[in-house]
């Protein structure tokens, strides 16, 4: 076995002493060493790039017939059965806990905390499936019918007196912690079903996203502006989901029970599934490239390896690359060499002693190098998204116990509490329709860019919009908390004042709205569009990461608040109090605002420093 094309770099003349530095500032990207033999970890051989292939892995002979936005509908559909599952649960799980599993408070809001943040940060494992493995449809397509099996599970659950407590039971009992608590089996089967949920989630929400981004033709003059309307257009089908969850299943619960309301969650997942698979013959996909985790241990372990070898040894060949314009990664074309982490560029040294037939966890392809720079890269921008997503948990319970001290009455027809999460979802709606007649035309006189608004500008404009909204939720809820003290309500913090309207939190809630259209939107684009292409479901698995950390956050935080400001044995209540008319719920809103302040700098400098792979593969040529 031959090696071909394998040239040399001359060694250049440099001043004794500053050898090593010269030569590494070189850029190295130049040299490739072509072999026409490579010896491939997941023996699949080569890949024509980012083609995309049918069903079965053949090429697709006439793209018009397959993907577009007819293929991308049947993928909105799903995700807005999922996000309609999640929300419902979300929204109704705590308070099913409370009223019929008879679990306290805290326990119940931090369980469902927890398995919302386990639901969203186990999308890696999902992400790594799609990617090395399964592709992402047959990943949705197994992981949709995981998720209907834990709904239909809850929902038996739910329907089932075996499976509840003794509900005789009156509110004052209910209060005072005086019901008949679940049986630990109980309380088992529940978090089994619930956690087989989360599970299903898991494979779902980091490849939906991506496999409809699929559906575009890269290749097209207008990929571009495909792809920034599809992302608008599938948050926009989350949004639709949770107002679906916030309206229509709450009232399901208040006039036909818990059964119904969680079996109305099923039959939506249920009828998203077929609909899922019924356009299955108009569906693009890319193949899976192999184990992605193997990828980057053998690049980590390679360079570790060849840590001590000097780019200016005698021994050195060049950088190693398989020839042709495919990559050794199957799924992916070839990436161009970078000057970032040169450290890990020792991975690709390609030396004299690594002969003909080079092991892989020796010698890695520039391409492979490359992919785990670029993962690297990406971790800073969802991270800065961690506080975002961990204001939206707190505010669906802080701004809950606001609202149940408040009148919700809209004219004749009273609100239920449960269903005010759905006013910021109106205003997402509100704001994504009005995004291409509106913000862009606007913007891009401001910007001179074409879409208004680059992937870090929208996020910085998100993280920047939720600085705003939870400064004003301290406010108001400063003004909130006197106005019970002045108007005698301070003991009694189950009762709404009649006269403090509950739509004064639709300000907060609107601004969060319009953080959230910016922050995640642009992240869900900026992650697909910078991910190596054999890793696109990991990359857009980082956006749901960044959720389930807020969400373990959110939790962590109250813990530590409680615990500081407040003491129990000494009869001193926290910040958190369970009391909100004797507690300081508008410091806390301030720490959270303090908090974004300094998130938001740190993400300014990281997103300053940032280079677009275009920008870098442009400054190449």
């Amino acid at each position: 076995m031959a090696i071909s094309e394998i040239k040399s770099p001359e060694t250049p003349t440099v001043v004794e002493g500053n050898s090593n530095n010269s030569l590494h500032r070189k850029k190295l990207g130049i040299y490739f060493v072509e072999s026409d033999n490579r010896r491939m970890a997941f023996g699949r051989g080569y890949t024509g790039g980012t083609t995309p292939v049918n069903l079965h892995g053949k090429p697709i002979s006439d793209l018009s017939k397959t993907g577009g936005w007819l293929a991308a509908l049947f993928i909105f559909g799903n995700e807005m059965a999922e996000r309609m599952a999640y929300f419902g649960l979300s929204v109704n799980m705590v308070a099913f806990m409370i009223y019929i599993m008879h679990k306290p408070f805290a326990s119940s809001s931090n369980a469902v905390n927890n398995f919302l943040g386990i639901s969203q940060a186990s999308s890696v494992l999902g992400g790594f499936i799609a990617d090395a493995y399964l592709g992402r449809y047959w990943t949705i397509a197994i992981f949709t019918m995981i998720y209907l099996g834990g709904l239909i599970g809850i929902t038996v659950g739910a329907s089932m007196k075996i499976f509840m407590p003794n509900q005789d039971c009156d509110q004052l009992s209910l209060l005072l912690g005086h019901c008949e608590q679940a049986k630990p089996w109980q309380m088992l089967y529940l978090y089994t079903v619930l956690y087989i949920t989360g599970f299903g989630a898991a494979g779902i929400r980091p490849c939906v996203s991506s496999f409809g981004a699929d559906q575009f033709d890269e290749r097209s003059r207008d990929y571009k502006s495909h792809l920034d309307r599809f992302f608008n257009f599938f948050y926009l089908s989350v949004t639709i989901g949770a107002i679906v969850a916030f309206s229509l299943v709450v009232y399901i619960q208040m006039e036909h029970g818990w059964g119904l309301a969680f079996g109305s969650l099923a039959v939506g997942m249920g009828l998203s599934n077929m609909l899922f698979f019924v356009g299955t013959p108009l569906y693009r996909h890319r193949l899976p490239g192999g184990s992605p985790l193997t990828r980057v241990a053998q690049v980590l372990v390679a360079a570790y390896r060849k840590r001590k070898h000097p780019f200016s040894s005698s021994e050195y060949i060049g950088l190693y690359e398989v020839p042709g314009k495919h990559s050794a990664v199957k799924g992916s074309g070839k990436i161009a060499h970078t000057d970032d982490f040169s450290w890990l560029d020792k991975a690709a040294l390609q030396l004299k002693e690594d002969g003909p037939d080079p092991d892989p966890w020796r010698l890695c392809t520039v391409t492979q190098v490359e992919e785990v720079k670029i993962l690297i890269k990406l971790i800073p921008i969802p991270a800065y998204t961690i506080l975002l997503n961990l204001i939206l948990t707190e505010y669906l319970t802080l701004s809950i116990q606001q609202a149940y001290t408040m009148n919700t009455h809209m004219g004749h027809l009273k609100l239920p509490v449960t269903c005010i999460p759905v006013f910021p979802c109106l205003s997402i709606f509100l704001i994504l329709s009005l995004y291409y007649s509106t913000f862009v035309p606007i913007s891009r006189r401001i910007t001179g860019h074409p879409r208004g608004a680059s992937q870090l500008q929208r996020i910085g404009i998100g993280l920047a919009m939720s600085i705003v909204s939870v400064t004003w939720a301290g406010l108001f809820e400063r003004y909130r908390r006197n106005y019970a003290i002045e108007h005698g309500f301070l003991v009694g913090f189950l009762s709404s004042m009649p006269n403090l309207s509950v739509f004064w939190l639709l300000i907060q809630y609107c601004l969060i709205g319009i953080a959230e259209v910016f922050c995640i939107v642009g992240l869900l684009e900026f992650l697909y569009e910078e991910a190596p292409d054999a890793m696109k479901s990991i990359g857009s698995s980082y956006a749901a990461l960044a959720g389930g950390l807020g969400c373990f956050c959110a939790t962590i935080l109250n813990n530590i608040v409680k615990s500081a400001t407040g003491n129990e044995k000494a009869g001193e209540q926290s910040w958190l109090s369970q009391n909100i008319n004797t507690g300081k719920f508008d410091n806390f809103y301030w720490l959270l605002a303090g908090l974004s302040v300094i998130n938001f700098c740190g993400f300014l400098y990281s997103a300053n420093r940032y280079k677009y792979r275009v920008d870098q593969m442009i400054a190449e040529k």
